[in-house]
Protein backbone atom coordinates (compact mmCIF):
# COMPACT_ATOMS: atom_id res chain seq x y z
CA UNK A 1 0.00 0.00 0.00
CA UNK A 2 1.15 3.54 -0.68
CA UNK A 3 0.43 6.35 0.60
CA UNK A 4 -0.15 10.26 -0.36
CA UNK A 5 2.56 12.30 0.16
CA UNK A 6 1.94 16.09 1.08
CA UNK A 7 3.13 19.61 1.48
CA UNK A 8 0.99 21.56 3.81
CA UNK A 9 1.42 25.74 3.35
CA UNK A 10 1.03 28.06 6.07
CA UNK A 11 -0.52 31.35 4.52
CA UNK A 12 -1.21 34.79 6.02
CA UNK A 13 -3.28 37.20 3.68
CA UNK A 14 -3.14 40.31 5.26
CA UNK A 15 -6.31 42.58 4.49
CA UNK A 16 -5.35 45.57 2.84
CA UNK A 17 -8.81 46.93 2.08
CA UNK A 18 -9.15 50.70 3.67
CA UNK A 19 -11.82 51.72 6.00
CA UNK A 20 -13.28 55.19 5.40
CA UNK A 21 -16.53 55.45 6.72
CA UNK A 22 -18.67 53.98 9.58
CA UNK A 23 -21.15 52.13 6.68
CA UNK A 24 -18.08 50.43 4.95
CA UNK A 25 -16.51 49.39 8.55
CA UNK A 26 -20.21 47.00 8.64
CA UNK A 27 -19.72 46.21 5.27
CA UNK A 28 -15.84 44.72 6.17
CA UNK A 29 -17.01 42.47 8.83
CA UNK A 30 -19.26 40.62 7.11
CA UNK A 31 -16.83 40.31 4.08
CA UNK A 32 -14.35 38.40 6.27
CA UNK A 33 -12.47 35.55 4.69
CA UNK A 34 -13.52 31.47 5.53
CA UNK A 35 -12.05 28.72 3.70
CA UNK A 36 -15.02 28.33 0.86
CA UNK A 37 -13.93 31.34 -0.77
CA UNK A 38 -9.94 30.93 -0.25
CA UNK A 39 -10.08 27.54 -2.33
CA UNK A 40 -12.27 29.14 -5.28
CA UNK A 41 -10.03 32.06 -5.08
CA UNK A 42 -7.24 29.23 -5.37
CA UNK A 43 -8.85 27.61 -7.97
CA UNK A 44 -9.88 30.75 -10.29
CA UNK A 45 -6.06 31.60 -10.24
CA UNK A 46 -4.99 28.12 -11.08
CA UNK A 47 -7.52 28.36 -14.24
CA UNK A 48 -6.47 31.72 -14.71
CA UNK A 49 -2.72 31.67 -14.70
CA UNK A 50 -2.03 28.02 -15.49
CA UNK A 51 -5.10 26.67 -17.48
CA UNK A 52 -7.46 23.70 -16.97
CA UNK A 53 -4.36 21.26 -17.15
CA UNK A 54 -3.16 22.93 -13.96
CA UNK A 55 -6.43 22.76 -12.14
CA UNK A 56 -6.38 19.35 -13.07
CA UNK A 57 -3.27 18.51 -11.85
CA UNK A 58 -3.97 20.42 -8.72
CA UNK A 59 -7.43 20.05 -7.80
CA UNK A 60 -7.73 16.82 -6.28
CA UNK A 61 -5.19 17.59 -3.61
CA UNK A 62 -5.79 21.16 -2.83
CA UNK A 63 -7.43 21.28 0.61
CA UNK A 64 -7.70 24.09 3.27
CA UNK A 65 -7.62 22.11 6.63
CA UNK A 66 -7.78 26.01 8.78
CA UNK A 67 -8.10 29.52 8.79
CA UNK A 68 -7.74 31.87 11.67
CA UNK A 69 -10.69 34.14 10.92
CA UNK A 70 -8.74 36.70 13.63
CA UNK A 71 -5.28 36.82 12.17
CA UNK A 72 -6.10 35.72 8.57
CA UNK A 73 -3.62 32.51 8.99
CA UNK A 74 -4.32 29.32 6.57
CA UNK A 75 -3.11 26.35 6.46
CA UNK A 76 -3.28 24.68 2.89
CA UNK A 77 -3.09 21.05 1.74
CA UNK A 78 -1.73 20.13 -1.54
CA UNK A 79 -0.15 16.97 -3.03
CA UNK A 80 3.98 17.30 -2.66
CA UNK A 81 4.07 16.75 -6.66
CA UNK A 82 2.08 20.18 -7.32
CA UNK A 83 3.04 22.34 -3.99
CA UNK A 84 5.30 24.23 -6.43
CA UNK A 85 2.14 25.19 -8.75
CA UNK A 86 -0.29 25.83 -5.45
CA UNK A 87 2.86 28.69 -4.04
CA UNK A 88 2.85 30.25 -7.05
CA UNK A 89 -0.94 30.78 -7.38
CA UNK A 90 -1.40 32.01 -3.80
CA UNK A 91 1.58 34.63 -4.57
CA UNK A 92 -0.55 35.61 -7.81
CA UNK A 93 -3.47 36.34 -5.67
CA UNK A 94 -4.53 39.72 -5.55
CA UNK A 95 -8.12 39.42 -3.82
CA UNK A 96 -10.47 37.03 -2.21
CA UNK A 97 -14.38 37.76 -2.28
CA UNK A 98 -13.76 41.27 -2.92
CA UNK A 99 -11.31 41.55 -0.16
CA UNK A 100 -7.80 42.58 -1.07
CA UNK A 101 -5.62 40.93 -0.05
CA UNK A 102 -1.34 40.37 -0.03
CA UNK A 103 -0.57 36.34 0.76
CA UNK A 104 2.43 35.87 2.79
CA UNK A 105 3.63 31.74 2.60
CA UNK A 106 5.08 31.52 6.09
CA UNK A 107 6.10 28.13 5.99
CA UNK A 108 5.87 24.72 3.91
CA UNK A 109 6.57 21.61 5.50
CA UNK A 110 6.43 17.66 4.86
CA UNK A 111 4.71 17.15 8.07
CA UNK A 112 1.45 18.35 9.39
CA UNK A 113 3.05 18.66 12.96
CA UNK A 114 5.90 20.95 12.19
CA UNK A 115 2.79 23.31 10.01
CA UNK A 116 1.30 23.17 13.28
CA UNK A 117 4.35 23.91 15.60
CA UNK A 118 4.88 26.77 13.12
CA UNK A 119 1.29 28.35 12.85
CA UNK A 120 1.00 28.41 16.77
CA UNK A 121 4.29 30.00 17.00
CA UNK A 122 2.96 32.68 14.13
CA UNK A 123 -0.24 32.98 15.73
CA UNK A 124 1.22 33.84 18.84
CA UNK A 125 3.52 36.61 17.48
CA UNK A 126 0.49 38.14 15.82
CA UNK A 127 -1.36 38.29 19.12
CA UNK A 128 1.61 39.79 20.64
CA UNK A 129 1.55 42.39 17.80
CA UNK A 130 -2.22 43.18 18.42
CA UNK A 131 -1.18 43.68 22.50
CA UNK A 132 1.20 46.27 21.36
CA UNK A 133 -1.21 48.55 19.58
CA UNK A 134 -3.47 48.87 22.57
CA UNK A 135 -2.70 51.11 25.32
CA UNK A 136 -4.11 49.66 28.19
CA UNK A 137 -3.52 45.77 26.97
CA UNK A 138 -5.01 44.46 30.33
CA UNK A 139 -8.51 45.33 29.04
CA UNK A 140 -7.63 42.47 26.07
CA UNK A 141 -5.77 40.15 27.92
CA UNK A 142 -8.62 37.60 28.56
CA UNK A 143 -9.76 37.67 24.92
CA UNK A 144 -6.62 37.40 23.38
CA UNK A 145 -5.57 34.73 25.98
CA UNK A 146 -8.99 32.71 25.17
CA UNK A 147 -8.31 32.91 21.33
CA UNK A 148 -4.64 31.43 21.73
CA UNK A 149 -6.02 28.73 23.41
CA UNK A 150 -8.74 28.14 21.16
CA UNK A 151 -6.59 28.46 18.11
CA UNK A 152 -4.06 26.13 19.61
CA UNK A 153 -6.43 23.20 20.36
CA UNK A 154 -7.96 23.72 17.10
CA UNK A 155 -4.13 23.67 15.12
CA UNK A 156 -3.49 20.65 17.12
CA UNK A 157 -6.67 18.70 16.23
CA UNK A 158 -5.43 18.74 12.84
CA UNK A 159 -4.79 15.52 11.10
CA UNK A 160 -3.50 14.22 7.48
Amino acid sequence: MTRFKNRWLLVEFIDTSTVDTSAEKETSNTRSLDGRSIYNALRDSVVTNIGDAGWGAVGMSLNVKYLSPLTNLCIIRIARDHYRIAWGVITLLTSIHDVKVIPRVIHVSGTVKHTQLSAIAHNREVIARFRTKFQNAALHHDSYDEYLARSTLEIEALHD
